[in-house]
């Protein structure tokens, strides 16, 4: 999806080839989509009463270090699945954008410095 840089990029270059891979990548979001199975809350759940759980969808991720987790309705998850997708491939896009934009900023250094 990314194409190859040029050879000597600026940093405004840079910015714009970011803007213009990312714009199509929201919603997006960084985090994990698990089955958790546990017991139902109503009184005398016959599945439960036979040791068996309830699945249900938990999205897993950090705020502010601590891992929480927020369930998701099962209609909801392709959407949230998607979310997550574009969220790894933004982190892609941005450790990309990190390496292209050294190499713009040193380049750009090494043309002032020749003036």
């Amino acid at each position: 999806h990314t194409c190859m840089p040029p050879r000597a990029e600026s940093a405004a270059d840079v910015e714009r080839w970011l803007r213009e891979q990312s714009a199509a990548l929201w919603p997006a979001a960084l985090g994990s989509l698990s089955v958790r199975r546990s017991p139902c809350v109503r009184e005398n759940c016959p599945a439960c009463a036979r040791g068996e759980q309830h699945p249900s969808h938990v999205l897993y991720c950090r705020i502010k270090g601590r891992r929480v987790g927020i369930y998701i309705p099962e209609e909801l998850v392709p959407q949230l699945s998607r979310c997550l997708e574009n969220g790894r491939a933004l982190q892609e896009l941005l450790h990309e954008a990190a390496q292209r934009f050294a190499k713009a900023v040193k380049y750009e250094r090494t043309q002032k410095a020749k003036k």
